[in-house]
């Protein structure tokens, strides 16, 4: 795996090494050593698939508070997402930017989300399946969000949103004090 440093202190946007042949490629998406290496966590206690059938479909900002507070490793299996990422931890040199990724079932990229982050993602395409490792379990009353058009966080999605959930469309404002959130 080759890690690439993102602009977010902590976070890194992962390219597989693939080694090819006439059958095609084998390439790893996950090492502990390579992981720990780097100072990143390495153990996960879930994976998750997300399906979305349309394209400009949205998700998050999702995070979770506290001792439940998680690492994700995300990868889009199936077309193509702008992932964003934004750091909520109090005291990081990157607390309160963000950063978007594109991640994609061609690109083969995955990227490294600590804890401490919110996470979202835009569908660029109709047919998209995202795959993520998780290193908390779910935690319903840690689960937390921002609103993805919060005009503090400034960020500049792609395409116009067409679906997405009434929580996501109802986490609270910034300017509603929510912060520091870590």
């Amino acid at each position: 795996m080759i890690f690439n440093a993102t602009t977010l202190k902590d976070a890194w946007l992962i390219d597989l090494e693939k080694r090819g042949d006439a059958r095609g490629f084998f390439a790893r998406t996950m090492c502990k050593d390579e992981f720990a290496a780097k100072g990143l966590i390495t153990d996960y206690v879930q994976q998750n698939t997300s399906s979305s059938a349309f394209k400009g479909t949205l998700r998050g900002l999702h995070f979770q508070k506290g001792e439940a507070s998680e690492a994700k490793l995300v990868r889009c299996t199936r077309g193509s997402i702008v992932d964003v990422i934004v750091d909520l931890r109090a005291g990081s040199p990157t607390y309160m930017h963000h950063e978007a990724f594109e991640l994609s079932a061609s690109n083969y990229r995955e990227l490294y989300v600590p804890p401490g982050f919110a996470h979202s993602f835009q569908t660029l395409e109709d047919d998209v399946e995202v795959s993520y490792l998780v290193s908390s379990p779910y935690t319903p009353a840690a689960e937390w969000g921002l609103r993805y058009s919060d005009p503090q966080l400034q960020i500049h999605w792609p395409l116009p949103v067409t679906t997405i959930s009434d929580k996501d469309a109802a986490w609270p404002l910034l300017e509603t004090g929510a912060k520091p959130f870590f």
